[in-house]
């Protein structure tokens, strides 16, 4: 059994989002995205994946498609296969995104 503290994985970094892979299957990606103030993820999309975005600490805005929402801690959001998805800090606090994709993204 594979298993993970997350908190190891927390890490930030001035010039750009710090990424961190947690699990990896044929037929599951998960990693965490950290965001420091006034940064943002993407626009990201994969044609053949599903990704759930789960906010573990901060505020995130999000954008999929031309939907937005905004998003506090244990707040979700599906992005559907196809669909550009961008994630911004939306507060001064740090932002811990975890980013839950099936199937793997392709590449």
């Amino acid at each position: 059994m594979e298993q993970a503290n997350l908190t190891d994985h927390v890490h930030f970094e001035e010039s750009e989002v710090a990424r961190s892979a947690l699990f990896e299957s044929e037929r599951l990606f998960s990693q965490l995205l950290c965001l420091s103030r006034n940064q943002s993820y993407g626009p990201a999309s994969d044609a053949g994946s599903d990704a759930m975005l789960t906010v573990l600490a901060g505020e995130a805005a999000f954008q999929i498609g031309k939907r937005r929402a905004r998003l506090k801690q244990w707040g979700a959001v599906l992005v559907p296969a196809g669909a550009d998805v961008t994630v911004k800090n939306a507060s001064a606090d740090p932002l811990v995104v975890l980013m839950v994709t099936a199937p793997p993204p392709a590449g």
